[in-house]
């Protein structure tokens, strides 16, 4: 249980390629801000779901506006924080909260560690 948090620096990947790997190499992935309420909120849900999680900060980034504009071309929102599930993306802070009220949001976690897990099987 725990995240890590991404120490991304220049690379010659263009933001929304490097978001994209960042993606699909964590079963769940929040684009956050320190300072962000909203953010906190979102980690501590998968925090108590003892779930693990990859946390960018944005605000940490050398690059971070630069994320910020790939992630708005990608799902149509500045703000943070912005959470991808099993590759998908499910919204910021009220949308998750809505997804594990409603008994969504592990069903959704769990699909992806199954799915990395049979990938593992076959290598």
């Amino acid at each position: 249980m725990g995240n890590s948090t991404s120490s991304l620096g220049e690379s010659a990947n263009t933001p929304v390629k490097e978001i994209q790997e960042i993606i699909s190499n964590n079963c769940v992935v929040i684009f956050s801000k320190t300072s962000c309420f909203y953010c906190t909120t979102a980690k501590k849900i998968f925090h108590d779901m003892n779930v693990n999680y990859k946390v960018v900060e944005l605000d940490m980034l050398e690059y971070g506006s630069q994320f910020q504009d790939a992630l708005y071309k990608m799902t149509g929102e500045r703000t943070v924080p912005r959470i991808f599930v099993n590759g998908i993306f499910i919204g910021g802070a009220i949308d998750t909260y809505k997804l594990h009220e409603e008994g969504k949001l592990l069903p959704l976690v769990r699909q992806c560690y199954l799915k990395k897990s049979k990938r593992k099987e076959f290598q």
